[in-house]
């Protein structure tokens, strides 16, 4: 059973000053590793963090030696009540910046306020000065955890993690949304179409439709997740690639099925062909902007495969 903070007495407290500072310092060793070949220059902000955790911890065992002896109790975090349970970010591979920095000010935030509220426990003098000086040094680190990768940064490290930052983004983000957003708009185009000339019903080119979307992004979904486990090749967790890439397979062909909505064949015919266009021209940006395709050659071959599929749906919904 957890214990109450309230409980503790002063060996135990510093019991546990001391595994925080501990745990603490692990955790930075795992940003360090899971950093270092992406964010060399924040990774080594969390070296010299690492450093001083022990520092700390050094500080922490001399001064319970002096007081309790040798034999130092394990007191965890999770023995204690009030503590929040850590999600262990740091074993995710690769890690993102964000999520560090903001795990990090978290873990400096709860100690500092595990040092105040020791301080409030304690009546040995070089105790209470102790605590108070770590709880200072866990202020400061809370303010450069929020800050990482912005002013404790040269200007070419901060351009050099922007840019690996955006390489992540492109390989977890973009790239399975990209091929979500491809296939759902291009490859119910013939379904839909074909549906839509074949009954020249509105409705029933919508139901097509919509089946057709959801049909397309199931499958894409468990085939992005099933693709690889992103240990290799940095793509992140395949779950959540899964999820991006099915979603936007699904919003791909919804946006050309929701024009049929309109109970009028012919309005709805012109609005859905609308959005085609619309949707053939946000792949080509999206090709530009984050896959350094040429505007000319991503059109290119965005329209004619749409052309093609269209095509194919207007001679099988017209046979």
């Amino acid at each position: 059973m957890k214990k109450d903070f309230k409980d503790l007495d002063e060996r135990e407290i510093l019991a546990l000053a001391i595994s925080l500072e501990e745990e603490d310092g692990r955790v930075y060793g795992e940003f360090v590793e899971g950093l270092r070949e992406s964010y060399p220059a924040t990774a080594r902000l969390f070296e010299d963090m690492q450093a001083e955790e022990a520092g700390h911890r050094h500080a922490l065992i001399e001064l319970y030696r002096k007081r309790f002896g040798e034999h130092i109790p394990l007191i965890r975090r999770q023995d204690v009540k009030g503590f929040v349970t850590r999600r262990p970010v740091w074993l995710v591979r690769p890690l993102g910046i964000d999520i560090v920095r903001k795990q990090a000010e978290d873990m400096e935030i709860e100690t500092r306020q595990f040092y105040d509220r020791a301080i409030q426990r304690v009546t040995d003098a070089g105790v209470r000065k102790l605590l108070g000086d770590l709880a200072d040094a866990e202020r400061k680190h809370a303010a450069d955890a929020s800050a990482l990768g912005k002013e404790h940064l040269t200007e070419e490290a901060r351009d050099q993690e922007d840019r690996a930052a955006r390489r992540l983004f492109v390989l977890q983000i973009v790239q399975p949304g990209l091929a979500g957003l491809m296939d759902g708009s291009v490859s119910t185009l013939a379904p839909v179409f074909a549906a839509a000339f074949a009954t020249h019903s509105s409705w029933n080119a919508f139901l097509v439709g919509l089946a057709a979307s959801v049909g397309a992004g199931i499958s894409m979904g468990f085939a992005e997740a099933l693709s690889d486990d992103g240990t290799l090749t940095g793509r992140g967790h395949p779950w959540l690639r899964g999820l991006i890439c099915g979603l936007m397979t699904t919003a791909g062909g919804i946006g050309h099925t929701l024009p049929f909505l309109i109970s009028s064949f012919h309005v709805a015919m012109i609005a859905a062909v609308a959005v085609v266009i619309a949707e053939l021209a946000t792949i080509t940006w999206i090709r530009k902007r984050y896959m350094d395709t040429p505007v000319w050659s991503a059109a290119m071959q965005v329209g004619l495969g749409g052309a093609l599929v269209f095509g194919a749906g207007i001679l099988i919904g017209s046979s």
